[in-house]
């Protein structure tokens, strides 16, 4: 599939859309309302982004399950149409976060890969928490994905999800220590640079991203995946860029998408103009605890009316407060995030009505 900006290639990472008449509460299978959920994604692709699915943002470990999952890959690769970007998470989630085998890991990275390239999409190796619950050593990491890039029938991205997003991940790559972590993943990069698209970075910190893109191999990309830093990194500086995959720039994707152009136009100052001004909205959708994150890209998806509704799959929309959601209300309103500021401010009042608030006046 090819992509619509020549300056970066940008994926921003989708949200699913709950059916709001389904019992998606903690611990249930997921009822997907496959309409809107489809829908947004066209949105995000008739925006000139790519749509990197059936990743964290989309809620896989946490109310997205396996079964479901295979679902959006299978809908969302049937409504990508040939000029639109389409890359899809390949995990271990049907093993429990628990010691294993690392042949039923591989065996499980394999079945998920084989539903991915089924489909037509491209593929992103997701962390495994079994892996970080099995591997003994930095060697085990390195022999599976050895093993797992050779089956990947094209090029594969590489995601590298920090503990903050998942603290079951805490020691991936074998080390705690992130530049011991850094040492190795590069290492498996490089020897494997040929099956390796890029790289997708998660660690909210800047140098460190910027440390290991310098150290990758030719050709292969460095995909911000940083969400309190991304405008910087994508700008980048005279020894290279991160191009993106961020689930930041789903609430942002109209802006992102302005922005871009802007980079493909020469224009660095103007890319910077536009989305320096989020960066306050982003830090607080992404703020401790960070993996509640999906919850403000939800809400915000509802405030801009991609939604009819503020309901998750898990049941997420209570992971977050009140309060947390009028700093994101007040803060997307400043970076002219809303199409109708009116609705935003209308459905936003209904969620304070039911909490018992005040109303506020539109953004």
């Amino acid at each position: 599939m090819s992509r619509k900006f020549h300056s970066r290639v940008i994926y921003s990472a989708a949200h699913v859309v709950a059916d709001p008449l389904a019992d998606n509460g903690p611990g249930r299978p997921a009822t997907v309302d496959w309409d809107a959920t489809i829908a947004f994604r066209r949105h995000l692709w008739d925006l000139g982004l790519g749509v990197a699915d059936a990743m964290d943002t989309a809620q896989r470990g946490m109310g997205l399950d396996w079964e479901a999952t295979k679902e959006l890959i299978r809908r969302s690769a049937e409504a990508a149409g040939p000029d639109d970007l389409l890359a899809c998470g390949v995990g271990t989630d049907q093993l429990p976060a628990a010691p294993t085998t690392l042949d039923e890991i591989r065996s499980t990275y394999l079945d998920q890969l084989a539903v991915v390239e089924d489909a037509g999409a491209g593929t992103i190796l997701m962390c495994s928490r079994a892996m970080a619950a099995t591997a003994k050593s930095p060697d085990d990491y390195k022999s599976l994905y050895g093993e797992l890039l050779g089956e990947v029938s094209g090029k594969a991205i590489l995601h590298w999800l920090g503990p903050m997003f998942d603290p079951t991940l805490e020691g991936y790559w074998g080390s705690s220590d992130l530049e011991e972590a850094a040492d190795v993943f590069v290492e498996i990069v490089t020897e494997n640079a040929s099956k390796v698209d890029g790289i997708k970075m998660s660690l909210l910190d800047a140098d460190k991203e910027i440390a290991v893109r310098r150290r990758l191999p030719e050709g292969v990309r460095c995909y911000t995946g940083d969400d309190f830093n991304y405008p910087q990194l994508i700008a980048g500086d005279d020894q290279g860029h991160s191009d993106a995959l961020l689930g930041i720039f789903d609430p942002l994707a109209p802006l992102a998408a302005k922005a871009v152009q802007r980079l493909d136009e020469g224009d660095t100052e103007g890319f910077r103009a536009i989305l320096d001004p989020t960066v306050p909205l982003a830090r607080k959708v992404f703020e401790k605890p960070t993996f509640n994150y999906k919850t403000g890209v939800v809400f915000l998806a509802w405030l801009c009316g991609h939604q009819k509704h503020f309901k998750m799959v898990g049941g997420l929309e209570a992971a977050r407060s009140v309060a947390h959601f009028k700093e994101i209300y007040e803060l997307a309103g400043e970076a002219g995030l809303f199409p109708d500021p009116k609705t935003a401010e209308e459905r936003f009042n209904a969620l304070l009505k039911v909490a018992g608030q005040p109303s506020v006046a539109a953004r």
